[in-house]
């Protein structure tokens, strides 16, 4: 090696391990981080210990990528300093501030790659605060890490492709899946096979998920309008407006909502990196180039970066593993990395595909009523955003808004509710969603307790 760096990697899903692999097969001692109580990250998530779960069964087609991953990283574990259970709350001055066992400490690096995943992307509707109304990616760890469903009978509803999958999941555990509610409209669906055709595996995989709910009699339904959820202190029922505008009655003790996948950016953000509008997937983004270098000795892998799921993550992975390696003086093999760039290119362009065929509903979410809960965190309802927007040089900015309403200040920091803020504020306003502005991350990303003590000196 012509030098020798501090390195860090923040997350342990398939990105992570990816990079760090790579990394170590160059004489690299990583320090893997990761805030899980075991590696492999949503997608890969192993059972709690002791709990005898069939996951080849529960990961179908995907078993033997499970299996594969969690093998390599037990290889790898000797190889470095990991830190599971960790929590990196703040970026500061090439350090990470942490939490471990209830003892905070910062950590050094000089090189630094984040790999933090994301997580659900979801629109608020009448009584989606209800008990029993869970997010499509709880209902994946209820099951995932604990063997639990989340009801006896459930209905997924939103706009993404992990409904289909999750709702396949839990099938397989003996759930009663009483419908798949999706709110885009066939037709976009239609219209996005030719993108959707650059991952023709992955394509085919998510139309067997859904060819599998029909046969076995579940409804499923597209361009759906939520209307409420009923129930007396925990979920009774779903009820829906279909295409046709006739109203669907389904009895249901749990929902399982979600509309895809947001990048968790908040330490990219803290760390340097720049964010700009994404209009396909109408998120904030961070920007990086091909390789997945966002500022001098940052560099983002995986979900964390741009939606691609699990294969995109190990290739982008793979890839800000070249990055770090060159940037250090090292050599490379250019003929995988252009490979890599290739693959990476492919699968985040069926992810463009995917933002077509289940679209983020703006028309929905800017018609919900004032009444409807827009921060549970803080307790704030849409009309409250839009009575003080309304005022007299009243805000038009969503950090403005944030600053008099309240909404986004909770535990998730707008995190939850940051996405469906931005469609409220630029609708009241009467702008693009980029002209609304975003969320600007601060530290501590995430809840730390007050009791939590700092390194000895």
């Amino acid at each position: 090696m012509s030098c020798v760096a501090e390195i860090v990697v923040v997350g342990a899903g398939p990105a992570g391990i990816n990079a760090t692999e790579r990394l170590c097969a160059h004489g690299h001692r990583v320090v893997l981080v990761d805030e899980g109580r075991q590696a492999g990250g949503q997608g890969y998530r192993r059972p709690s210990p002791g709990l005898d779960l069939d996951m080849a069964a529960l990961m179908g087609t995907e078993a033997g990528k499970y299996e594969a991953l969690h093998a390599r990283f037990a290889r790898l574990l000797p190889l470095i300093d990991y830190r599971p259970q960790t929590l990196v709350w703040a970026v500061e001055d090439n350090m990470l501030h942490v939490v471990q066992a209830g003892v905070a400490s910062t950590l050094r690096f000089d090189v630094l790659v984040l790999a933090t995943g994301a997580m659900d992307k979801v629109a608020p509707f009448p009584g989606w605060t209800l008990p029993g109304v869970f997010t499509l990616g709880g209902a994946q760890v209820a099951l995932k890490d604990q063997g639990c469903l989340i009801g006896r009978r459930v209905a997924f509803l939103g706009s993404s492709p992990l409904l289909a999958l999750a709702a396949a999941q839990y099938r397989k555990l003996g759930c009663e899946i009483v419908a798949i509610a999706d709110t885009t409209p066939f037709a976009s669906k239609l219209a996005a096979l030719p993108a959707l055709a650059q991952s023709p595996r992955t394509l085919w995989r998510g139309l067997s998920y859904l060819a599998g709910a029909m046969l076995a009699g579940v409804p499923v339904l597209h361009g759906v309008t939520p209307v409420e959820v009923v129930g007396d202190g925990h979920v009774e029922a779903l009820i829906l407006r279909d295409r046709r505008g006739r109203e669907r009655h389904f009895s249901c003790d749990a929902i399982a909502l979600g509309y895809g996948l947001k990048p968790e950016t908040q330490l990219a953000e803290l760390a340097g990196a720049t964010l700009r509008f994404d209009e396909a997937f109408r998120l904030w983004l961070p920007q990086c180039d091909a390789d997945g270098r966002a500022a001098p000795g940052l560099y983002l892998a995986g979900d964390g970066a741009a939606i691609g799921g699990a294969d995109a993550a190990e290739a982008s992975g793979g890839l800000v593993a070249m990055a770090v390696l060159a940037d250090l003086g090292e050599s490379v093999d250019e003929r995988a990395r252009l490979e890599l760039r290739r693959r990476l290119a492919r699968l985040r362009g069926f992810q463009k595909g995917l933002a077509k065929a289940f679209t983020w509903p703006v028309a929905q979410i800017r018609a919900l009523p004032d009444e409807v809960m827009l921060c549970r965190c803080e307790e704030v309802r849409i009309g409250e955003v839009r009575q003080a927007m309304a005022q007299q040089l009243g805000p038009v900015e969503i950090n403005r808004v944030k600053a008099m309403t309240r909404c986004g200040m909770g535990r998730c920091q707008g995190r939850v509710c940051g996405p469906a803020l931005q469609e409220i504020v630029a609708g009241a306003a009467g702008v693009a969603g980029e002209q609304a502005g975003r969320l600007r991350a601060q530290a501590p990303v995430k809840p730390i307790a007050l009791c939590v003590a700092g390194e000895a000196p």
